[in-house]
C-alpha cells in the first residue's frame, strides 16, 4: 500500500505560522497525505515557543521537527520534555531536554521520525549525526523512517542520503531556508531532497526583512530580527511510501503560495 508523507520546510515567524494554519489541510487532502512532519524552529524567528508548537500541531502537523535553534527561547525546555510530538535533533549532548526519535502508530503502520543536526559549519558540539542515527535506528520496531536533517553543508546531506540509503524510507534536509531541485530516489530506494526551503514571507531573506539583512553586510549594526509583511509561501516535499519495502517510490516537490 502507498503512503503520502508531507514534509514542510522552517517555519518562519507569523508569517510562515498564518501560511500553515491557512494552507497545511487542503494541502494535505490535496494530496491524500497520511503523515505530516513541519520543522517549526524558526516559529518565533529565532527558536520558538509552546504556543508556537502548538499552532503548528494544531494546523494539521503529526510531528514538529527542530534544529540549531531549538533552545533560542529557553520557555521551550520543559515542553520537550512533556510532549511526544516535538522532537529536538537527536545527536545534541544528552543533557539536552527532550527526545530526538520518536515512533508513531497510525494503526495500519508505524513510523519512525529522527531529528538530526549536521556539524559541519552549523553545531561542531553535537554529537557525530551518523553514529547517532545508527544507533536510533536500532531501536523499535517501524514500517517507515523518516529523517530531518538539519545542516548547513550539502556535502553532509548529501552524504547522508547515501550513508542512509536502502535504511530508511525518507530523508530531507532543513535549515537553509532555500529549496533545492534535486529530489529523487537514491539507488536503493531511500527519497530524498537537499533542503525543502521555508514557510514564510515571499519578499524577505530567509525570513528576514529584506533591508536588515541588506543593511548588516553592508557594516551596519545586526539587531532584532524584523519580520517583514505581506505575501507568504509554504514549501516542502511530498514523499511516497511503499509499505510492502519500507521504501520511497516517488518524491515531489510543494509551493504553495
Amino acid at each position: 500500500m502507498l503512503y503520502h508523507v508531507l514534509a514542510v520546510g522552517d517555519v518562519v515567524s507569523e508569517p510562515g505560522l498564518r501560511q500553515l494554519e491557512r494552507h497545511l489541510r487542503p494541502l494535505q487532502k490535496l494530496k491524500n497525505i497520511s503523515f505530516t512532519v513541519v520543522n517549526g524552529e524558526n516559529a518565533a524567528a529565532v527558536g520558538l515557543l509552546p504556543e508556537h508548537a502548538q499552532r503548528i500541531y494544531d494546523a494539521g502537523a503529526d510531528v514538529v521537527t527542530l534544529g540549531n535553534h531549538t533552545f533560542g527561547k529557553q520557555q521551550i525546555a520543559p515542553y520537550l520534555d512533556d510532549v511526544a510530538w516535538l522532537l529536538r535533533p537527536a545527536n545534541f549532548t544528552g543533557r539536552a531536554p527532550g527526545r530526538g526519535c520518536g515512533i508513531y502508530d497510525l494503526g495500519a503502520v508505524r513510523i519512525r521520525v529522527v531529528n538530526l543536526i549536521g556539524r559541519c559549519g552549523l553545531s561542531w558540539g553535537a554529537d557525530n549525526p551518523f553514529t547517532t542515527v545508527d544507533k536510533l535506528l536500532g531501536e523499535g520496531e517501524a514500517d517507515f523512517t523518516l529523517v530531518d536533517f538539519h545542516a548547513e553543508a550539502t556535502s553532509e546531506k548529501l552524504a547522508m542520503g547515501y550513508y542512509l540509503d536502502g535504511r530508511v524510507s525518507a530523508l530531507w534536509g532543513t535549515h537553509t531556508h532555500v529549496p533545492t531541485a534535486d529530489e529523487r530516489v537514491y539507488p536503493k530506494g531511500t527519497g530524498y531532497i537537499t533542503d525543502l526551503g521555508m514557510t514564510g514571507a515571499v519578499e524577505s531573506v530567509l525570513g528576514i526583512e529584506p533591508w536588515q539583512s541588506v543593511e548588516t553586510f553592508l557594516g551596519g549594526l545586526p539587531g532584532r530580527y524584523k519580520t517583514p509583511q505581506g505575501p507568504a509561501k509554504l514549501q516542502g516535499a511530498v514523499f511516497t511510501l511503499d509499505s510492502t519495502t519500507g521504501l520511497c517510490v516517488d518524491v515531489e516537490r510543494v509551493d504553495i503560495r
